[in-house]
């Protein structure tokens, strides 16, 4: 029988399908995954380096062609979109200015506008395809959450590259001394690649590249190497590899004495290990000294087939200069340097060391950076000024919050090779040009100390939560323990959630009974005490090996509640100057507010109801800066009702005000309880979520800000007794740290003060940290205070 062709059997299976009746209903479902009708004709893929497999370079394949996305008007909604395309649940991030390196080809979408609801791209507004006046040097970037969207297959969407990139780098000592102190600061360059870590050829390598590994490495400078000690290693493993290629046969003794160095053998025999297996991966390295990562360097992988690796050369060896805050840890004798003048730059708001908002002191003020030309080359700047290495990320969009009060720089361009952010070339700007909505960031690299090794939390619901636990002892009785609940607040838990790498502290708990301690019962920490500041518990003030705690048991242990954002407060310092003035009002009128212990102590003496209190009167605007809405601490079922004014307490104490003289004696005081936190005003793209009336949610959302004018109950000091003279009026929030928050240190505010008994004059009013040491320092001495007497 003649075989019957495909084209035969094509119109045969058509016939059957015209006669049979199932082919004349509705077609049955398809089993296989449906693609979504919005991408039909795209594909998507991740490109660019150094990157994770989850973040890169946005790269849409449309009409057979390969192109990028720009990064005008790009929010994290588009992220969103574009991650689920790649076959992610979300975005955690995006970044601009081609952060992983250009493109090429097509820019396929310009003003990409998504709400994050999309079901594809093509849903999104834009310039349309291919429409677009940026350049590869403005390529948007995604960072996606690692984590895959159910059933999802990659093979036909996300396009993985082939070519080798160097994902991270590291130091190997080559002299072993026992328990090595951490970070390391000198070791043979290791860089790891798909197969594993690799060493580099070190011919032709040069200082530039040390600059660049160590910044990697989060050391901000390199120093020169004891060639000659690697040398003498190499040599003698040379040789003791050529006696072990020779016949058996010399003297066993003899070869001891030939192998005993100074150094000791173990350096030998690991590089004679390290020859022996050919783990050379990468040469011919050649960086300019400003780039953020090896990977953006000239370099040249070894092939497979590749029998002779470094011919004449070796491993390359880098020794790392770590800044201060981390050279005690390392061990490193501490170098005499010169007295430094205060620093120009720092970071706020920051979840983590190593990053925040950048802010530059500017003629005795701290201010923020703009965004705009932001890149890596000037973030590394920054870090590298502060003591750390290379810039991870080049932050914009304000994602470590919104400073306040000037913007001092505007489209800075750094090469890299700058020793200070302010020797870069940059524009100063006017308040038209640039919003604290745009302020720069930055997230540094940093060496690994380990310090999270030594700290860990049990019995939480989620790895954020939970009875701390440090390890203790030396080698050979290291031990895991609690820490006494005695006196630990907010401050050390803030301190434990730095350790751990999981940001702030939401609460810091001293009973954690409804926390399972496991068999871990022993209390091995007590009398804990930190300022906030410090990167680990061993830091902060404690009894040592005298442990002792009032309260026995493990239930009576710290505990802490971790979150990666927090509010931040800020008084509008200016509001307290334009609107202080002094009433004298009667006492009948104050028996609610001596009911609330706002008035001075000697009111208690006083002939009620006749007579009078003097009131110096003020408005507070407190708003939130942070990444997280300010909250109570106690829960609505504990707030306590107060008849005489109607309304609910949700804080003991919300603010201090108080009246010093120049050398912080205080002479009056006024405190002021959370009347109702409510969000009184928002920014213009922000909603109120939080208000007093019919017993709502308390609190300030991010973008908002709470008023209290100057006539209501308790908004004052009572001054009744205070003599005439020059003084400082200081307003503090959140005094008791009772909410945790981003930063604590922008809390008070301080003014000038002049009293001469009748009327009085407010000025010079600022934030704490707003002012340069300087600056502050001639704000507490300004002419007559020090006689304390009218001028």
């Amino acid at each position: 029988m003649r075989p019957v062709s495909v084209w035969q059997w094509s119109l045969w299976g058509l016939l059957q399908c015209l006669l049979c009746s199932s082919c004349l209903g509705s077609p049955s479902p398809s089993t296989a995954p449906e693609k979504r009708a919005g991408s039909q004709g795209l594909r998507f893929r991740l490109a660019g380096f150094p990157r994770k497999p989850f973040e890169g370079r946005v790269e849409i394949q449309r009409a057979g062609e390969w192109g990028t996305i720009c990064d005008d008007d790009f929010t994290l909604q588009a992220a969103h979109v574009l991650c689920r395309e790649l076959g992610f649940t979300e975005a955690t991030g995006w970044t601009h200015s081609a952060k992983y390196g250009p493109g090429t080809g097509r820019i396929w979408l310009d003003n990409l506008s998504c709400s994050g609801t999309e079901e594809s791209v093509t849903e999104c507004a834009s310039r349309g395809w291919g429409n677009s006046d940026c350049t590869h040097d403005e390529d948007a970037g995604v960072i996606c959450k690692d984590e895959r969207l159910p059933g999802f297959s990659d093979s036909n969407v996300i396009e993985v590259e082939h070519h080798l990139q160097v994902e991270e780098v590291r130091l190997r000592p080559a002299v072993e001394r026992g328990r090595r102190p951490l970070p390391v600061t000198e070791g043979l360059v290791e860089v790891r690649l798909p197969d594993g870590w690799s060493q580099v050829c070190d011919k032709g390598w040069s200082a530039h590249n040390s600059h660049v590994v160590c910044g990697m490495l989060g050391f901000p400078s390199e120093k020169r190497v004891n060639v000659a000690f690697y040398r003498k290693l190499r040599k003698r493993a040379a040789k003791a590899s050529a006696r072990r290629s020779k016949p058996l046969g010399r003297p066993i003794i003899k070869l001891k004495a030939k192998l005993k160095p100074r150094v000791g053998r173990g350096p030998i025999k690991r590089l004679l290990a390290q020859r022996q297996q050919h783990s050379f991966g990468l040469r011919g390295v050649a960086c300019v000294g400003t780039e953020a990562h090896l990977s953006l360097c000239s370099l040249e992988f070894y092939r497979a087939n590749d029998t002779t690796r470094c011919p004449g050369g070796g491993p390359a060896v880098v020794s790392c200069v770590p800044s201060p805050l981390y050279a005690a840890s390392s061990g490193q004798k501490k170098q005499q340097s010169k007295p430094q003048g205060e620093a120009r730059v720092r970071l706020k708001g920051g979840a983590h060391p190593g990053e925040g908002r950048v802010e530059v002191l500017k003629a005795g003020t701290w201010g923020t950076v703009c965004d705009r030309k932001w890149d890596l080359q000037a973030a590394s700047v920054v870090c590298r000024e502060l003591g750390f290495g290379s810039a991870r990320e080049a932050l914009s969009g304000a994602r470590m919050g919104q400073g306040m009060g000037a913007i001092h720089l505007s489209e800075v361009r750094c090469s890299g090779q700058e020793p200070s952010l302010w020797k870069c070339p940059h524009r100063n700007i006017t308040a038209e040009d640039c919003s604290h909505s745009q302020d720069a960031g930055v997230r540094c690299n940093l060496p690994y100390t380990g310090v999270e090794t030594k700290i860990r939390l049990s019995g939480g619901r989620s790895r954020h939560e939970g009875r701390v636990e440090v390890l203790t002892g030396g080698p050979g009785s290291l031990r895991w323990g609690l820490i006494c609940g005695d006196d630990w607040g907010t401050l050390e838990a803030m301190v434990a959630c730095r350790q751990l790498g999981l940001g702030y502290a939401n609460h810091g708990l001293q009973e954690t009974w409804y926390w399972d301690s496991g068999n871990i019962t022993e209390v091995v920490m007590s009398g804990v005490h930190c300022t906030g500041t410090e990167l680990s518990l061993d830091q902060c003030a404690n009894h040592g090996t005298h442990v002792a705690c009032k309260r026995t048991g493990s239930h009576f242990t710290a505990g802490v509640i971790c979150s990666e954002t927090a509010s931040d407060l800020l008084l509008h310092s200016a509001l307290v100057q334009e609107t202080a003035y002094i009433e004298d009002r009667p006492l009948h009128m104050l028996y609610c507010a001596a009911e609330e212990n706002c008035l001075a102590s000697s009111a208690r003496s006083a002939n009620w109801p006749y007579g009078h209190r003097r009131l110096l009167r003020f408005s507070s605007q407190i708003h939130n800066l942070g990444r997280a809405d300010f909250r109570p601490k106690a829960g609505r079922h504990s707030w306590v009702w107060h008849e005489c004014h109607g309304h609910y307490h949700s804080m003991d104490i919300f603010t201090h005000y108080d009246i010093l003289t120049p050398n912080g004696t205080k002479v009056a005081e006024g405190h002021k309880a959370s009347f109702c936190l409510e969000d009184t005003e928002c920014q213009e793209d922000v909603s109120k979520r939080y208000e007093c009336a019919n017993f709502g949610e308390q609190g300030i959302t991010v973008g908002c800000w709470d008023l209290y004018r100057h006539d209501i109950d308790c908004q004052w000091i009572d001054i009744t007794d205070v003599k005439p003279g020059n003084y400082i009026l200081q307003v503090v929030i959140n005094p008791n740290f009772e909410v945790a928050e981003s930063d604590f240190t922008n809390n008070a505010m301080k003014c000038n003060c002049k009293y001469d008994g009748h009327r009085i004059w407010v000025h010079n009013c600022h934030i704490g940290d707003a002012f340069s040491e300087e600056a502050n320092r001639r704000f507490e001495r300004y002419p007559g205070q020090t006689s304390n007497q009218i001028i």
